[in-house]
């Protein structure tokens, strides 16, 4: 619960029950400390003049140091400004993890505009939706044949005024580069002369001598973050200069090793908010390195790994339990990897010991959102980690816990409620939702839409989400209670439980499953061994064995997608 010395309680609201945990608290720094307002590219700039020498990126064994960067995003700046772009335009970006988005967002920020970060994996529809209420009319991509095409679809539509183009060649070494025009073709899409398209080059080809905007860091926002939201709506969650740089200065603040050299593995996709904060931004604000990869595959992080010598790597579970079942795994030395932070999904207890046990390096549970501007707590990279826990909050993050039937009021003591959180990474509100600000923010605590507990240490547990709670008979069942007890039964690799309608009950829980290789088992016979350790309730009235669960893009359980495919199944 919240610290009861730092929190200020509003008149209106009742007397919160508290639980005097900050004398546990085990992250390395004080959870009481201040992150003065920091604007994005200053973060950047700082650091590049304290370490300009020290190497940004590795991207396919290319480095750029922090210097390279500093010039480039200068000259990215300086490019956009030449193109017309003014404070508070909104630009896209519809790019993998490749060098160009580095310059490009940090670039951008430092001419004032708005980011706005786009999946790849978007459609022409999607993508032309999310600009349109964006207000972006403006996208920087590359010529990758799963990108340049869906890019040109909105440019004939009318849908985009400019685009600016670059091509992963470009960025690679000069063997590497050589062997991909030559062998990747397939890859790749023909940019076409269109005066409306810039090439990424001639962005770059100035001078850098931009007109650096007047930043106030509280007020302005950096980056449209889309998100599913906690209404399951998509939105764009505001995200301002002082949201970014804070949270990656708390995330900093509660690695133990922080002064060291450290080189993290960007697998995860910096368009996603965890990537953003714990790959790119905290990275930047301490001054390591990113093994920067354009995406996720086993046998790449492994090499990159052993070629690189990775102190750290932030994933998610699926990309944890795909190292350990690559046989690649056999030939790679973890000496160097320190720790791995694990968020998007629950971790389960035994994937934490076998990765823990094969690796040697330490992996911890997190827990953030979207409109957290990335991380709200974690467990502690060394002391005391409680498996199915998230740990504990952040430096400067304050706790509520909500009643789930009525969010005006607290929750009884001793039970579960909605997670609610106030911090410097709240962002400022939905763009253009002013009726969903007002009902998800108040007093400066964001309502996350999940249930969880806090024990006596100030360790939060997230026990599921209220949309997903299943009403049988009246009675609330959380489905991540019942898929745990199927992830104790040896076959079991992955499991979702959704609510499917019933005439007598209202819902009934079911579950799709996926085994483990090499294991055999009936859906009948995993519903008769979980039930027998379910309360009357929970029990399920089918489990359906699949070959693979729908995944997000970072690789997380999608608990949405199950339903629409079994809605579309049914329909």
């Amino acid at each position: 619960m919240t610290p009861p010395d730092h929190t200020e309680q509003p008149s209106s609201a009742p007397v919160s029950h508290t639980l005097d945990w900050t004398a546990g608290y085990a992250h390395p720094s004080a959870w009481a400390q201040d992150f003065p307002p920091l604007s994005v590219p200053d973060m950047l700039f700082a650091t590049a003049s304290a370490r300009g020498a020290m190497p940004f990126c590795d991207f396919m064994g290319r480095r750029t140091s922090y210097a390279e960067l500093a010039r480039d995003v200068r000259r990215a700046a300086r490019g956009l400004q030449d193109l017309g772009f003014a404070r508070g335009d909104r630009i896209a970006l519809f790019l993998p993890n490749v060098p160009h988005y580095p310059v490009v967002y940090y670039g951008a920020m430092a001419a004032g505009l708005i980011v706005v970060n786009c999946s790849p994996l978007y459609s022409a529809d999607e993508l032309a939706h999310q600009l349109a209420d964006a207000g972006a009319r403006a996208l920087v991509t590359v010529s990758a044949a799963a990108l340049l095409p869906t890019a040109l679809t909105l440019l004939d539509r009318g849908a985009l005024d400019r685009m600016i183009v670059g091509s992963v060649a470009e960025a690679l070494p000069p063997v590497k580069r050589l062997a991909f025009k030559l062998f990747k073709r397939s890859q790749t899409a023909a940019i076409p002369a269109d005066p409306r398209i810039t090439p990424y080059a001639d962005l770059l080809a100035n001078n850098g001598d931009y007109t650096p905007a007047a930043i106030d860091p509280q007020q302005d926002v950096a980056l449209l973050q889309y998100t599913g939201g906690t209404t399951g709506v998509p939105k764009g969650a505001m995200l301002t200069h002082q949201n970014l740089t804070a949270n990656a200065r708390q995330v900093n603040a509660i690695d133990p090793d922080r002064d060291r050299l450290d080189r993290i593995l960007g697998v995860l996709p910096f368009f996603h908010v965890f990537a953003n904060t714990c790959v790119l931004n905290r990275t930047v604000a301490n001054g390591g390195e990113v093994v920067m990869l354009p995406r996720f595959d086993a046998r790449d992080a492994l090499a990159a790994i052993n070629r690189t010598r990775v102190t750290a790597m932030p994933g998610v579970p699926t990309m944890y339990q795909a190292l350990l079942d690559h046989p690649a795994i056999a030939k790679t030395d973890f000496t160097s990897l320190r720790v791995c932070i694990s968020g998007g999904a629950p971790l389960s207890g035994e994937l934490k010991a076998r990765f823990e046990e094969r690796t040697g390096a330490r992996l911890v549970e997190g827990y953030g959102l979207t409109e957290s501007s990335g991380v709200v707590s974690t467990n502690p990279y060394e002391g005391l980690s409680k498996t199915g826990t998230i740990g504990q909050p952040l430096p400067a993050t304050r706790i509520r816990l909500l009643d789930k039937e009525d969010p005006s009021r607290l929750a009884p003591p001793g039970e579960p409620g909605e997670l609610a959180f106030a911090g410097p990474q709240v962002m400022k509100g939905y763009w253009n939702q002013q009726g969903a600000n007002a009902d998800l923010i108040a007093d400066g605590f964001l309502r996350t839409g999940d249930v969880a507990s806090v024990d006596a240490d100030g360790y939060l547990k997230i026990v599921d989400r209220i949309k997903d709670m299943i009403a049988v008979g009246g009675f609330k069942v959380f489905p991540s209670q019942v898929e745990a007890v199927l992830y104790a039964h040896p076959a079991v690799k992955e499991a979702l439980v959704i609510g499917v309608a019933d005439a007598y009950r209202g819902e009934s829980p079911q579950a799709w499953v996926a085994l483990n290789a090499d294991e055999i088992a009936s859906g009948e016979v995993l519903r008769d061994w979980a039930n027998v350790r379910l309360g009357k309730h929970e029990r399920l009235t089918a489990v359906t064995i699949v070959d693979a669960l729908p995944k997000t893009m970072i690789g997380k359980l999608d608990r949405k997608a199950l339903r629409q495919m079994v809605a579309a199944q049914r329909a």
